[in-house]
């Protein structure tokens, strides 16, 4: 038997801050979008290279506060993209952890926790 992909549903709040977050600020793509009406909450696919999220508004999906790990190949790129940046509410550092990884965390706008781990 094999598993496959594994695409994590985060709880979002508001679209505005969700796509200043994800695309403007960590470098994603809006793959698509739904609504089931005018006024109805938001579900959206964003993705940066093999990393797909699910961004959802709908109170049911799932809870705010979730923590991802997702591996990255240039740790140090990526914390140079993200400094240059300039972002107002993060500015994360890269952590040598005791269990000898380097990782880069960054909490969005609604309490979700993202650690970039660098992968050799």
């Amino acid at each position: 038997m094999k598993l496959g992909n594994v695409t994590p549903i985060l709880r979002i709040f508001d679209e505005t801050k969700a796509r200043e977050f994800y695309v403007d600020y960590l470098g994603f793509t809006v793959d698509w979008d739904h609504r089931f009406g005018p006024g109805m909450p938001l579900y959206l696919q964003v993705s940066r290279g093999d990393c797909i999220l699910h961004l959802s508004e709908h109170h049911g999906d799932c809870c705010p506060g979730a923590a991802l790990r997702i591996e990255v190949d240039d740790i140090d790129g990526l914390h140079a993209e993200l400094s240059a940046k300039q972002y107002g509410y993060a500015r994360p550092g890269i952590e040598d952890t005791p269990w000898e990884s380097r990782e880069l965390s960054v909490k969005d706008p609604f309490g979700n926790r993202l650690t970039f781990v660098g992968v050799a």
